[in-house]
C-alpha cells in the first residue's frame, strides 16, 4: 500500500515495489491517475483522501477483505502549503499540513495495522523530510508536521517492539518533482524553480523510491530506523552548492 500514489514519490515508489514482485495497492486522491498507474504495474486503485477519517476506514476493509494481510505500508500522502513566516502565517493552513502529513499517517496506519498483522509482521515506511530535522526560515508549519512525522514513527517502533513489525522514517533533503513546490508557492512556478536554481543534481522521486524499495526488501528481523537522505550539493539544510 502507497498513499499519495498519483505522483512525485509515491508514484516512484508504486512502480518500484511492483518491480521487485509486490502486489501494490495505489491510494490517493485522483482517480483517474491512480488507475492509470494500477493498470501499468499490475496493481489496484482505491480513491482515499488521507485527511478523511470514515474513507480511511473504508480503506482498511477493502484491504481486509479484498487481501487479507498487508506486507509493506508507505505512508507518502503529504506536502508543503506555505512558505510563510510565523508572524504571517495562517493558522488554518498549518491546521491542513498538520492533517495531511501527521493526523494523515496516524489515521492509516491505525487502520492497516491489522492487516499487517495479520500476516505475521509487517513494514511501515513513512515519508518524513530533513525539514523534521532542523528549523529553517519561512517553513515552520512544514517543519513543525514532519517533525511530528519522526516523533510519531520513533513512537510506533516504542510501542510495538514486542511484536514482529518494523517501522521506518525515510527523511529525504531537496527533491525535485513536479507538483511539491507548485503546491507550496500556489502555483508559481518561477519560485518552485529558484529552490533547485544552480543546484546540479537535486534527488529525483526515484531516488527515494529506491531508498523505501531497499528497506523493504530486508530481511523481517532488520529494521531500518531512520535514513536521512540528501543529495551532493546540499550538505545541510542552510548549506548548498549552486553552480555559475
Amino acid at each position: 500500500m502507497v498513499t499519495g500514489a498519483s505522483s512525485g514519490i509515491g508514484a516512484a515508489t508504486a512502480r518500484a515495489l511492483a518491480g521487485d514482485g509486490f502486489h501494490v495497492v495505489c491510494a490517493a486522491r485522483r482517480a483517474e491517475r491512480i488507475e492509470e498507474l494500477a493498470a501499468e504495474i499490475g496493481g489496484t486503485a482505491i480513491v482515499c483522501d488521507v485527511t478523511d477519517t470514515a474513507a480511511v476506514q473504508a480503506l482498511g476493509r477493502q484491504v481486509a477483505d479484498s487481501h487479507g494481510s498487508l506486507d509493506v505500508l508507505v505512508n507518502n500522502a503529504g506536502g508543503a502549503f506555505d512558505a510563510a513566516t510565523v508572524e504571517q502565517a495562517d493558522a488554518d493552513t498549518w491546521a491542513r499540513m498538520y492533517d495531511v502529513n501527521v493526523l494523515g499517517v496516524l489515521r492509516v496506519t491505525q487502520a492497516l495495522l491489522p492487516a499487517l498483522r495479520a500476516d505475521g509482521g509487517g513494514l511501515v515506511v513513512n515519508i518524513g523530510s530533513t525539514a523534521g530535522r532542523v528549523a529553517y526560515e519561512g517553513g515552520a508549519g512544514y517543519v513543525a508536521a514532519k517533525h511530528g512525522v519522526a516523533a510519531l514513527t520513533r513512537t510506533l517502533r516504542l510501542e510495538h517492539v514486542a511484536e514482529p513489525l518494523r517501522f521506518t522514517e525515510v527523511a529525504p533533503g531537496m527533491v525535485a518533482t513536479d507538483e511539491f513546490g507548485l503546491v507550496r508557492f500556489a502555483g508559481d512556478e518561477a519560485k518552485r524553480d529558484a529552490i533547485y536554481a544552480g543546484v546540479a543534481e537535486p534527488l529525483t522521486a526515484g531516488d527515494v523510491a529506491e531508498i523505501v524499495r531497499w528497506v523493504a526488501s530486508l530481511p523481517p528481523h532488520v529494521d531500518i530506523d531512520e535514513v536521512v537522505v540528501r543529495p551532493r550539493a546540499q550538505a545541510a539544510q542552510h548549506k548548498v552548492h549552486r553552480e555559475g
